[in-house]
């Protein structure tokens, strides 16, 4: 069955953001939140991201216990939609992300366009991806039991993952902006 589309691209913070204990994604994963109440389609796509969405610039481990004490918009991580400081500062050590792989080629809303054999006839609902995103294959089949996340779904077109995305510029608020390295405000929610 055929789904309409609507929210596929829409920007979305993934749940996983607002625990403390959280260090951020892996670039070389990819996580689908398939309960998202950001987004219309209820997927919230996580496409080969490092860190966290909600601090570009990441949080060294000498920071952390600062940043419970005494927050500094400039190098603490926290819940995405507080003002950071004690409960909401984040306890872990995040990695910045990388300038080639940034929210909004690699987090957004998407939705399941195929299942693992690139088939739309097994029953299951899939959309139709929209005018700028192509039905790409993300989720192998693992055998782990849960089938309904295993398969393709829509990606913004031109953002595929390539090996070389891994080791690509991090983040860096001291980089000019004209060099790649630089990926706005430190807390962008």
């Amino acid at each position: 069955m055929r789904c309409s589309v609507g929210g596929v691209g829409d920007p979305c913070i993934p749940e996983d953001e607002y625990q403390t204990a959280f260090s951020g994604y892996s670039v070389e994963e990819t996580n689908v939140e398939s309960r998202s109440f950001q987004c219309e389609t209820r997927v919230c796509l996580v496409n080969h991201f490092q860190g966290r969405v909600s601090c570009p610039y990441g949080q060294a481990q000498g920071d952390i216990a600062g940043c419970r004490d005494n927050f500094d918009l400039h190098r603490c991580c926290k819940i995405p939609g507080t003002i950071g400081g004690g409960d909401d500062a984040v306890i872990a050590t995040v990695q910045a992300q990388k300038a080639g792989r940034r929210p909004d080629r690699s987090v957004y809303c998407s939705c399941r366009c195929a299942n693992v054999d690139g088939k739309t006839n097994d029953g299951a609902s899939y959309c139709d991806c929209p005018s700028g995103y192509q039905c790409k294959q993300l989720i192998p089949n693992l055998q782990l039991g849960e089938l309904q996340l295993a398969g393709s779904y829509c990606i913004k077109s031109g953002t595929e993952f390539k090996v070389t995305d891994k080791a690509g510029v991090e983040c860096t608020p001291a980089a000019p902006p004209d060099t790649g390295g630089s990926c706005g405000p430190k807390q962008p929610n």
